[in-house]
This record gives C-alpha cells, sequence and structure tokens, in this order.
C-alpha cells in the first residue's frame, strides 16, 4: 500500500477557490476596461457591478443575455480570451475540486481500514542504503512485509518498497501526522535510517513523543552525534562511519575478522546472531556449557560478557545474545 500524506481537502479546495476567483477578476478587468463595448439593455457602458456581473454569469455559464457585447472587438475579446477563462473556471472550480474531494476520500478510506487492522509493525523511517538493509535482515530473521512499514520523502523509492510487499508512506518521518498515519503508537519497532544526522534527532523526538516506550534504533554518521540521539530517547543508536572505519582498519591485517563479522552481521546465510530468553533446561549451567555459543548475558538491565565471572550459571530471567549456524 502506498500513502500519501499531503494538505487537507478543504485547503485544497480553497486553494482551488482562490485560482477561480483569481480568473474571475481578470475577466472582470477585462470586460470593465472596455465597458463602453458591451449594452445592458437599452444602456452603452458597464460600471463595476455591472462587469462583476456579466463576468459571474458568463463564467458559470448561466448567460442571461441581458449584458451583451455589442462590437467586433469586443465579441472577439469573448471569443479568444474570455471563452477558455471560462473553461479554466470551470475545470479549476468543479473538475479539480471534486477529484481532489473524491481522491482524498478514497486514500483516507484505505489508510483507516489499514490503521484499524495492523498491530506489531516495524516502522522503517527511510530507504536508502541503510533502510535496505534493515529491511533485508528484519525480513531474514522472519519478519513478515506486511508487518514493515517504509516512510520516506522521495515518492520513487516508497514505490520501489511497495512493490516488493512492503507497505509505503510518502512523507517526512520527523513530521508527527506522517507518523500517525504510520500507526507509530502501535509499533513494536521503529528503525530511524535517515541520510542526516539533524534528520535523525528530529525523527527520534518526534517519535519518543508519540510512543514512550517503543523500540527505537537509531543510525548516525558521526560518533559525536551518538550521546546526542541517545538523550533524544533512542534505545540502541549505530554509528555507521566509525563502525564502518573499524572494519577498514581490521581489513589490512586482520581480512578474516572483517569477513567473519560480515557474515555475522549478514542475516540468512553462514552464521547468525541472535537474542533470546534462557530455556527452562539451561537454568544452571554455565555459558560455556550450552549449545550455542553465548556472546553475552543481560541480566537485570545490565549486559554482562561472556566471560564475566557475574554471570556465574544462568537464572530464568536471563537473555542471551548468542552465536549459531544458520538454517537452511
Amino acid at each position: 500500500m502506498l500513502a500519501h500524506v499531503e494538505e487537507p481537502p478543504l485547503r485544497q479546495v480553497w486553494r482551488r477557490v482562490l485560482l477561480a476567483l483569481a480568473v474571475l477578476v481578470v475577466v472582470v478587468l477585462i470586460v470593465w476596461l472596455d465597458g463602453d463595448s458591451y449594452r445592458d439593455g437599452d444602456e452603452r457602458g458597464l460600471t463595476l457591478l455591472d462587469s462583476f456581473y456579466y463576468a459571474t454569469v458568463t463564467l458559470s455559464t448561466t448567460g442571461y443575455g441581458d449584458i451583451t457585447p455589442v462590437t467586433e472587438a469586443a465579441r472577439l475579446v469573448n471569443i479568444i480570451v474570455i471563452t477558455p477563462l471560462r473553461i479554466m473556471f470551470l475545470i479549476v472550480l468543479i473538475g479539480t475540486t471534486l477529484e481532489a474531494l473524491t481522491a482524498r476520500s478514497r486514500e483516507e478510506f484505505r489508510i483507516r481500514r489499514w490503521r484499524s487492522s495492523v498491530r506489531q509493525h516495524v516502522i522503517v523511517c527511510g530507504y536508502g542504503t541503510k533502510g535496505r538493509s534493515a529491511i533485508r535482515a528484519l525480513r531474514a530473521n522472519g519478519t513478515p512485509a506486511e508487518q514493515i512499514v517504509v516512510v520516506d520523502t522521495d515518492e520513487r523509492l516508497v514505490e520501489e518498497a511497495t512493490t516488493t510487499g512492503l507497505t509505503g508512506i510518502v512523507g517526512d518521518a520527523g513530521r508527527r501526522e506522517v507518523l500517525k498515519r504510520a500507526a507509530v503508537e502501535k509499533a513494536r519497532a521503529v528503525i530511524v535510517a535517515a541520510n542526516r544526522d539533524d534528520a535523525a534527532v528530529l525523527i527520534t523526538l518526534t517519535v519518543r513523543q508519540l510512543n514512550p516506550t517503543v523500540p527505537l534504533t537509531t543510525s548516525v554518521r558521526e560518533e559525536e552525534n551518538a550521546n546526542l540521539l541517545r538523550q533524544s530517547g533512542a534505545t540502541t543508536v549505530i554509528t555507521t562511519s566509525a563502525t564502518s572505519g573499524r572494519l577498514l582498519g581490521l581489513s589490512t591485517d586482520h581480512p578474516r575478522v572483517v569477513n567473519v563479522v560480515e557474515d555475522l552481521v549478514t542475516g540468512g546465510q553462514g552464521l547468525d546472531l541472535h537474542q533470546r530468553n534462557v530455556k527452562s533446561g539451561e537454568v544452571g549451567l554455565g555459558p560455556r556449557q550450552l549449545t550455542d555459543i553465548v556472546l553475552s548475558v543481560t541480566r537485570g538491565g545490565r549486559t554482562l560478557r561472556f566471560d564475566d565471572p557475574l554471570i556465574g550459571t544462568l537464572q530464568p530471567e536471563d537473555e542471551l545474545v548468542v552465536v549459531r549456524a544458520h538454517l537452511t
């Protein structure tokens, strides 16, 4: 589904009404400036009020016939200038207004129906390189396409996302109405993959205003902005430039390490990273006694490395980050 966040229907109508009024004023001026070429009953010449009256009944195609052009020049102006303006007037005021109202009504109906049914979805703000990679990881970990919502200002990118089965919303994710349309209050997670750090901060703040508890992962280009994102409410901050730089540095002397890291972060093949709760049969065991390779244990909100002596044996409330071979 592709949704556009546009101005309200009434505002669209008012824009068209103002354009129609501008056409009306142009016709009034044309008629008034050449008022002596028109006849009102038995009298020659038109007042300003007569000009407004003639322009109104002419543009609306009412045409009472009480005011008529009597010179060839005035009739020629009616044919060449006023008739095209009449057509423009009707198209602007009637045709496009009805089209805007009906199209917007259909769009609002589709959005309301979608919002009433969507639950526990993931919102990805930005469909650039980072956004696409995040979505590939979500899909590889089992998130269905219909549970992923893409928000981007570029309509072409959103259309591309919808062709793969995702739900797309065209708009700025830093605006409250856009995130409300994406049903952020019912999302299970939000990923901010903006191209600029300032945009990431604004989106993060807006998400937190609308949903204070949703897990929020934000990417940031510069490491110095990571703390700002955390203060803005990001649950997890990923520094793309610093991470890429570390891998580039490692690749010179330790290329095999880079290969393993690339394998770990690429879902759906080789080795996969997983986060899971401790199973009942694992309670009381040490991390090294599990079949999966344990990288960390989170207990009471604190994350401990696999070799931390404070872990001791696994407890029922522990959460593990493990490495396991991808199951095909």
